[in-house]
């Protein structure tokens, strides 16, 4: 982002939206909207709303990511997370502008044991994983120079996600448990920020996939997380997260891909940057967003 591009943010309300305006917002000109200012399931609203908006660079963080209830409300699904998107793709392309689009790790089915790279193919479990895929499908059709980013296990400051729930049990319960055979890579909402802009500035294009560095289980990811808690005197009642199955998950309806680790290595190509490994960014976010209360 060298000559200050004019950037606009949808889904502000949201973990990732939230970050990336806040980061970008220290240099650069940025436009955000909240959902309340700019919803995805609305077509007309986004069209009468973007065309008064001048921006170089779209960056869409809105989505609907509830994978349940995906399950049961497809059409939604379809609305929000691939027929509004080819929208946006549409509007950015007849301003001249650049569209980035996020996606997600449940592209996958799951059932490749080694990491996924950018070019492996997709099938999806779910219909939140369908609909996703096929946003990012009307995105790249509209242009090939937009910018479709898949992201795994997202966390950061703005918006508690799993590891702000596995704490806030911690510090109530002798014991918690999390998932132990679903694996994939924590992602710091910061990094993506910091890791976008290096993308951006070399041109980066078609499907990049972004996140922290390793792998882990949702319990490996706690248990580190309770960890670093207790190591900083934090308060919690638990010392250890104990291991429950996928398929103990009762109250999970939508099927979930097992092993998503997401290879950046076409990022480090593009950029000659390597992510930073998730258990140093967990570390920086305990230390800096989890207080000791």
């Amino acid at each position: 982002m060298s000559n200050s591009p004019r950037v606009a943010v949808i889904g502000t309300d949201g973990r990732l939206g939230a970050a990336l305006a806040r980061e970008y917002a220290r240099d650069l000109e940025v436009t955000s909207y909240k959902r309340s200012q700019l919803d995805l399931s609305r077509l007309d609203q986004i069209r009468s709303v973007l065309s008064e908006t001048e921006f170089d660079l779209l960056i869409n963080c809105a989505a609907l990511t509830n994978v349940d209830y995906c399950e049961s409300n497809r059409k939604e699904a379809f609305l929000v997370n691939a027929e509004a998107p080819r929208l946006l793709a549409e509007i950015c392309r007849d301003k001249a502008a650049k569209l980035i689009h996020f996606s997600t790790d449940y592209v996958f089915d799951g059932k490749k044991t080694d990491t996924y790279v950018e070019e492996d193919r997709a099938d999806p479990l779910s219909v939140y994983g369908e609909s996703k895929l096929e946003g990012e499908r009307r995105v790249l059709e509209v242009s090939s120079q937009h910018l479709v980013v898949r992201l795994s296990w997202v966390f950061g400051p703005d918006k508690p996600s799993f590891i702000d729930q596995i704490i806030q049990r911690a510090r109530e319960n002798d014991v918690v448990t999390a998932v132990a055979d679903k694996f994939s890579a924590p992602t710091y909402t910061i990094d993506v920020a910091n890791w976008l802009r290096l993308a951006i500035d070399k041109n980066a294009n078609g499907i990049l996939h972004l996140a922290n560095n390793g792998e882990c289980s949702w319990q490996e990811w706690a248990q580190y997380a309770v960890d670093v808690c207790r190591s900083l005197g934090i308060p919690l009642k638990a010392e250890r997260v104990g291991a429950v199955s996928l398929a103990d998950m009762r109250n999970f309806v939508a099927q979930r891909p097992v092993h998503t680790v997401l290879s950046s290595a076409k990022f480090t190509t593009l950029t000659g940057v390597q992510p930073r490994h998730w258990r140093e960014a967990v570390a920086e976010y305990i230390s800096a967003h989890v207080s000791k209360k």
